[in-house]
């Protein structure tokens, strides 16, 4: 079955660097015209015998190294999201769209050469190990962390299933430097997160990247938030990158009917238009919802932004959406290579191109920069630590989100959402 997939930049975040590129799946193999392709592969081919036999050095030069620069020059020349795909980068966007990867389960970051435990995953490898958070790792197998980069540790760390990863460990609030071995298993990401009730009426979820799951765990989610009294939602897409179209209309369809179109893409040629319809299984949910998103939300985010702003089913809130709205086609290659290629763009169900616009808010609510990284770091790590801890460790107070109190106060008046879902066009209301 082709997979639908959209563009969205990296996310290095957890234990085996999760990255997930925006394309369709297609097999098969591409036919050329055979004249104008042998004239100028035989130009290429001759351009590339003249370096690797007379280049001042032998850096580079070799015919396997040539091709690959050679193919990544061509592609990336078209758009700034068509690639040629080596193995390597074949291999983690196969292995990496579907939420799970193989580590040991553990939350990094880099701090002052350092690379500090955030948190364990809950029922990891990681966390069986005893890892606390604050722990230091000092040397992966046989290599010092100081002397590596975030992806190279990344990468050791990552493995297949049942091999094993040798850790030294400091822990800062006691002092002492012990050993781990820990074998490594499928670590499963959650993309669905901060399940909450933030009002007796309102619910809220954050979506950190759509994946392989992410359907079935936002219809989970919803259904949590329900049976404790829900009545409107808070769906917050900020600083969503994007990741699998399949699983954005699959969160955006609990609002549509069944047989209603969520999102249309359309190519070169006319006949390529592709319409994708909600596929709902009994009635759809027509409490007010309210979208939180920013300059940092892409791809499969503006899809759902984009689809429920178009059909008056969700005040927006924030600031204008990324614009990323190209689809991505991968091409297999011999040699378990790939040519990954824009093959057209993606419209909301009113005709709207997102692709370099964007999606605008129905209420404007800008953050400043410092503002901006204060809210997302304590979305994330109010999750694995306490208020006083988060400010021990960060230096300041958590600070209150007014791009989630907007959209709160917009539910509660419930007159603003009634406005955005009746009156069309909607007035942008801003929020100051």
């Amino acid at each position: 079955m082709i997979k639908r997939l959209l563009l969205i930049a990296v996310i290095s975040f957890l234990v085996g660097e999760i990255v997930v590129y925006g394309v369709r799946l297609s097999q098969g193999r591409i036919s050329f015209p055979s004249r104008e392709a042998k004239q100028q592969g035989d130009k290429l081919a001759d351009v590339m015998q003249l370096i690797n036999e007379n280049y001042v050095t032998d850096v580079s030069v070799g015919y396997d190294e040539l091709t690959e620069a050679a193919l990544e020059g061509i592609v990336r020349s078209l758009d700034p999201h068509s690639d040629y795909l080596s193995q390597q980068k074949y291999e983690q966007l196969i292995t990496q769209t579907d939420q799970k990867f193989g580590g040991i389960g553990i939350q990094i970051e880099m701090k002052e050469d350092a690379l500090v435990v955030v948190a364990p995953i809950s029922n990891t490898p990681g966390e069986r190990a005893g890892l606390m958070r604050g722990d230091e790792i000092v040397r992966i197998n046989t290599h010092w962390v100081k002397d590596l980069s975030m992806d190279e540790c990344l990468g050791m760390m990552r493995g297949k299933r049942r091999t094993k990863v040798d850790l030294e460990i400091f822990r800062p609030r006691t002092g002492e430097t012990f050993q781990k071995t820990i074998i490594r298993e499928i670590i499963k990401v959650d993309s669905v997160r901060g399940i909450k009730m933030v009002t007796d009426r309102v619910g809220y979820i954050w979506i950190a990247l759509f994946g392989e799951r992410t359907g079935k765990e936002f219809l989970k989610a919803l259904e949590i938030l329900e049976e404790e009294g829900m009545t409107s939602l808070v769906l917050d897409l900020r600083n969503n990158p994007g990741g699998l179209l399949d699983a954005a209309v699959e969160v955006a369809q609990p609002f549509f009917d069944r047989g209603e179109l969520v999102v249309y893409t359309q190519g070169r040629m006319p006949e390529s238009r592709l319409e994708i319809k909600a596929k709902t299984k009994g009635a759809r949910r027509s409490y007010p919802i309210a979208v939180l998103i920013n300059s940092g939300s892409a791809s499969a985010s503006e899809i759902v932004a984009g689809a429920l702003k178009d059909t008056q089913r969700a005040v927006i809130v924030g600031e204008t959406s990324f614009g990323k709205g190209s689809v991505q086609r991968i091409f297999p290659l011999s040699g378990d290579e790939a040519l990954r290629l824009t093959t057209s763009l993606y419209y909301t169900p009113g005709g709207e191109l997102i692709h370099g616009n964007g999606v605008e808010p129905h209420i404007l609510m800008a953050l400043s920069a410092e503002e901006d990284q204060n809210v997302l770091l304590q979305r994330s790590r109010l999750e694995v630590m306490s208020i006083g801890e988060f400010a021990e460790e960060f230096g300041f107070d958590p600070i209150e989100d007014s791009q989630l109190k907007a959209a709160i106060d917009a539910l509660e008046g419930v007159s603003v959402f009634e406005e955005a879902r009746l009156i069309k066009p909607v007035d942008e209301l801003t929020v100051r």
